[in-house]
This record gives structure tokens, C-alpha cells and sequence, in this order.
């Protein structure tokens, strides 16, 4: 239904050329992304659910007709969370950002990192390696970023500090995303080149 709402709405608006596409899973489409980043054009294309393989299997309704200037990318979280393998994962990751990069050359890719939540807290250890390997693939291509939006979510216990998630301790809650919108904006200054 969600893939559905976006081509209904794009079909009856137009939407900015070279915006900074937010794709994602349900942490994108939460972020309430325009109105925390009114400097630039974003679009959201978050759909709840949503693993990698699915940003594969839709990836010409929610990325590729749209030509970004830059994409804010999370996902991965339920991918791991639904029990598949942190190699098949990469691997679904790596055949995304090689697409993205062959079909858009100017574009550039930030990855958000897996974020800590109590309510994963017991396949943590196997997002965080998710995260590491592609932050170590991302600095072999000078178009592919990595951001961590992780770390300032942990207390000082070393766990998942709750009061920044929702009460299903999965979702960001408005002070958590205050915190990825301050990490995020000097990265659009940096990334974003306009028209």
C-alpha cells in the first residue's frame, strides 16, 4: 500500500529535481525529514518493514525515477532482525549502492548505522558487524558515505538509552530524532550541491 501512496502521489504532484531522497525503512518514513531540513529539497521514501532486498525489488518506485543529488539510506535493521545472515545482507547492500552508482553518476550515498534498540537489543552484536563492514566498503568508493547514528543512542550503561525511543523501545521518539538531525545537517551542507 505504502509503494502504492507513492505513485498515486506522484502522479498527481510534481516532486524536486535532484532532492535528497530519504530511503529507508520505517525510520525513514517517521522522520519527519522535510520540516527538520527546510534548507533543502528532501523527499521521503520510507516504507515500513521494509529489508534491503525490498529497496532492490521496488527500487524503481522509490529510488530510481527520481535522480537524487544525494540518498539518506537506512535499512538493514528488520533484515537482520527477520534472521538472515549478515553476509546475505551486505551482499543485497552491495548490489544496491553498485546500482545506484551505475544509474546515477553524480549521486552520493550516506548510510545512517543500525541504531541500538532495546527491543533488538539480543541481535545487536549482528547489526553492529552489518555496520562495520559496510563502513569499511563504503571508504573504498569516494561517492558512498557512512554516518554513525548509533553511538549517541547508547546511556552511559552501555545499552540503548530508552528515553530516545518510543514505548516500543524500536522507533526514535522525537528527542532521538533531534539527535540524528543535528548529526545529519553539516553532512547535507557537505554533500548536497544543489542544481
Amino acid at each position: 500500500n505504502e509503494i502504492n501512496n507513492f505513485q498515486a502521489w506522484d502522479a498527481k504532484n510534481s516532486f524536486p529535481q535532484h532532492a535528497i531522497l530519504f530511503a529507508g525503512s520505517s525510520s525513514i518514513r517517521f522522520w519527519e525529514s522535510h520540516d527538520s531540513f527546510p534548507a533543502f529539497p528532501v523527499m521521503n521514501r520510507g516504507f515500513g518493514g521494509a529489508h534491503i532486498s525490498d529497496m532492490l525489488y521496488y527500487y524503481d518506485q522509490v529510488i530510481g525515477k527520481y535522480d537524487p543529488s544525494v540518498i539518506v539510506f537506512y535499512c538493514g535493521e528488520n533484515d537482520i532482525a527477520g534472521g538472515k545472515p549478515v553476509a546475505q545482507v551486505f551482499e543485497d547492500y552491495t548490489n544496491l549502492t553498485t546500482r545506484i552508482l551505475r544509474d546515477f553518476p553524480k549521486v552520493k550515498f550516506l548510510y545512517l548505522t543500525i541504531k541500538p534498540n532495546s527491543s533488538r537489543w539480543n541481535v545487536w552484536g549482528k547489526m553492529n558487524e552489518l555496520n562495520l563492514r559496510i563502513k569499511t566498503y563504503n571508504q573504498q568508493n569516494q561517492r558512498l558515505f557512512y554516518l554513525d547514528t548509533a553511538t549517541p543512542l547508547f546511556g552511559s550503561d552501555g545499552k540503548p538509552n530508552d528515553s530516545l525511543f518510543r514505548p516500543d523501545h524500536l522507533h526514535l521518539n522525537p528527542t532521538g530524532y533531534a539527535i540524528w538531525n543535528r548529526l545529519l545537517q553539516p553532512e547535507l551542507k557537505s554533500l548536497y550541491q544543489g542544481d
